[in-house]
This record gives structure tokens, C-alpha cells and sequence, in this order.
């Protein structure tokens, strides 16, 4: 399954890479981490690694090391405002639980 972007967060991503002036999309992945085990990691990506797997969606490429992909498969990246806070959101199927503070997620 793919991993793809809501039109707010394919739009927040093109206007900060077009900010930064240079990049070729956002790398998506997970690490071990927190109270229920994983966390998201994402950060804007300069070049494309030969192990990325990339998705394409609303312009914008998501590079996803393959051992985290299992885990983040079928994820609907999001970015929401709400209140003063903004930031991205992670719908991920595969999720099974979440820890209460936020940070971190089993599936």
C-alpha cells in the first residue's frame, strides 16, 4: 500500500521546500522509542537514498526507508491547524494503540 499526503499537507510541504530553496521531498519512517514502542520520524529530504521507497502524491515525493514501511503502510500524512498549534498529523491503519502523551504508537 501506498503512503500518501492530504492536500494540506502536500501544499505545507511544497511551499517549505520552496522556501528552503532546494530538496526533493519529505522522508516518513519510524524508530523505537517512547512508551508504546515506535514514533514517527519526518524530515525534509535533499536526495533520494538507492534503499528509499518512493511514493508520489499531489506533487510531492515520500521517500520511506523499507523497514519502516510495514509499519507506516497505507499512512495518510496530514497537516492540521488547530487553535495556535500546527503541524503534521499521521493517520496510520496499522496503529493499534497510543500512548497518552502523543509520542509514540504500537501496531
Amino acid at each position: 500500500m501506498a503512503v500518501t499526503l492530504t492536500e494540506a499537507a502536500a501544499r505545507h510541504v511544497t511551499r517549505y521546500l520552496g522556501k528552503r530553496g532546494k530538496g526533493v521531498g519529505v522522508r516518513l519512517g519510524v524508530k523505537t522509542t517512547g512508551c508504546s514502542g515506535l514514533a514517527y520520524k519526518l524530515e525534509y529530504a535533499d536526495e533520494v537514498a538507492p534503499e528509499d521507497v518512493v511514493f508520489e502524491d499531489q506533487g510531492v515525493k515520500v521517500l520511506v526507508d523499507p523497514k519502516s514501511l510495514p509499519y507506516i503502510s497505507g499512512t495518510q500524512l496530514d497537516f492540521v491547524r488547530e487553535g495556535l498549534n500546527e503541524g503534521f498529523r499521521f493517520n496510520n491503519p496499522n496503529e493499534r494503540d497510543r500512548c497518552g502523551c502523543g509520542e509514540s504508537f504500537r501496531v
